[in-house]
């Protein structure tokens, strides 16, 4: 059974941010423009479950978080504070630069990136059109280039290519999976990746199974043909490690809501720095543009022969970003962040193996088909079955919320799980 986003999300919302923010942004070194996390050598291991740390209602079982995963406790009391000061116009501390400066810092620590390479986004998508359109794909598809993807990719953004193959002539190329739609074969990308290709969009871990690239691989086959890549992070960052260095990867995207812990209307779009301006352009233009917009026809302003001047930044910020960011979100990430950091995203998926190979071993046995590949790590495992109802019923019954299609089960444990979820879903399904 799935329960409406709008259900889940954690009433009202928040914002304390400002001390967890000022933590994030002291933690930056000052040598070095990338922030670098704790050594997992040094820093305690982490206790799970973290049951304690969610507001998920007694009876309920959520195994669930690839839907929709729920703020922590800290998160959400930061959004309701967040809504009391916007309510009393008292909302300096939680709409000040000091956060989006911890929360841009600490999602590029996550990925290793650097903050400057990092732009907020309203949702993924945002991010996804950003990168087609800054690479100029429409206007090159008369020049014969060509995209690839794969059928696993953001159902999203197969749409806006297959738009653009339709409207623009656009030669896209997509990759079918194997092994009863499990699996991308990397075989099979590169048949399809040439010379001519501009762009390989793919998602880092697939929505319906979980299945996971290996980025790395996709990244240097397709610069070896003078390509580049886009990944859609939003199944990964806060639940799988991410490099982006290590990988290669040229542009990435995510939202929030999912295993960032936060909340829709604020993402991030990582683009790598030595792109900006020379392969990808503006494609939006707002205040972020600039560094400062000066006046200089008002009174007491400076004299120039022009009415402005204006200085365009360089960063990722100066590229993608336009007008206002959303702040409830922002301060729920000024929470979120810290703690998966403490966690530990390494922590995170280690502990949801044994979870998720029990799920492995015992759906089989009650007449569910396993469609994850063998040996994957991301937080989600899907099975198939052929009759819908029942298992939708048993689980309302049971009050498990898992995801539930039309031919398919996704279910996606958290940190707030245990085997004893896992047995009571089991049980519940038997």
């Amino acid at each position: 059974m799935t329960i409406s986003r709008r259900d889940l999300i954690v009433s009202a919302a928040a914002a304390v941010g400002s001390a967890a923010a000022r933590k994030l942004t002291a933690q930056l070194s000052t040598e070095s423009p990338m922030f670098h996390p704790p050594s997992s050598a040094t820093a305690p291991s982490p206790t799970f479950p973290r049951k304690q740390d969610f507001a998920i209602p007694a009876g309920l079982t959520y195994i669930n978080g690839a839907y929709t995963h729920p703020m922590p406790i800290v998160s959400a009391n930061a959004m309701r504070k967040y809504a009391e000061a916007r309510s009393s116009f008292q909302t300096d501390d939680a709409t000040s630069g000091t956060i989006s400066a911890g929360v841009k810092a600490g999602f590029a620590a996550l990925i290793n990136a650097k903050p400057s390479e990092i732009a907020f986004i309203p949702n993924t998508s945002t991010g996804e059109n950003l990168v087609v359109n800054g690479l100029e794909i429409a206007e090159h598809s008369s020049r014969g280039i060509n995209v690839v993807t794969d059928a696993l990719h953001f159902d999203g953004s197969i749409l806006n290519l297959k738009l653009l193959e339709q409207t623009r002539g656009l030669d896209l190329r997509i990759v079918m999976p194997r092994d009863n739609g499990s699996r991308i074969d990397l075989r099979d990308m590169e048949k399809a990746i040439d010379s001519k290709t501009r762009l390989v969009e793919v998602s880092l871990v697939a929505m319906y199974n979980g299945f996971q690239h290996d980025l790395k691989a996709v990244c240097d086959l397709a610069h070896a043909n003078g390509a580049y890549v886009y990944a859609d992070i939003i199944q990964a960052a806060g639940a799988t490690p991410i490099d982006v260095k290590a990988t290669g990867v040229d542009f990435a995207a995510c939202a929030s809501f999912k295993w960032l812990m936060a909340d829709f209307g604020l993402g991030f779009l990582y683009a790598k720095e030595e792109l900006l301006d020379r392969v990808i352009h503006r494609s939006v233009r707002g205040y972020h543009s600039s560094r400062d917009i000066v006046t200089h026809f008002l009174p007491y302003d400076p004299p120039a022969p022009t009415p402005f001047t204006w200085e365009l930044g360089h960063d990722a910020s100066a590229f993608f970003e336009t007008g206002s960011n959303a702040w409830g979100p922002m301060n729920a990430l000024a929470q979120s962040l810290p703690y998966l950091s403490e966690l530990g995203v390494a922590n995170i998926e280690a502990w949801r193996q044994p979870m998720l190979a029990r799920l492995r071993t015992e759906m089989p046995r009650l007449g569910f088909t396993p469609v994850t590949p063998n040996g994957t790590r991301s937080a989600l495992i899907t099975f198939t079955f052929t009759d819908r109802a029942p298992v939708v019923e048993k689980l309302r019954k049971a009050n498990v919320n898992a995801r539930v299609g039309p031919n398919f089960i996704r279910l996606s444990p958290s940190v707030y799980n245990d085997m004893a979820d896992i047995e009571r879903l089991l049980a519940a399904l038997a």
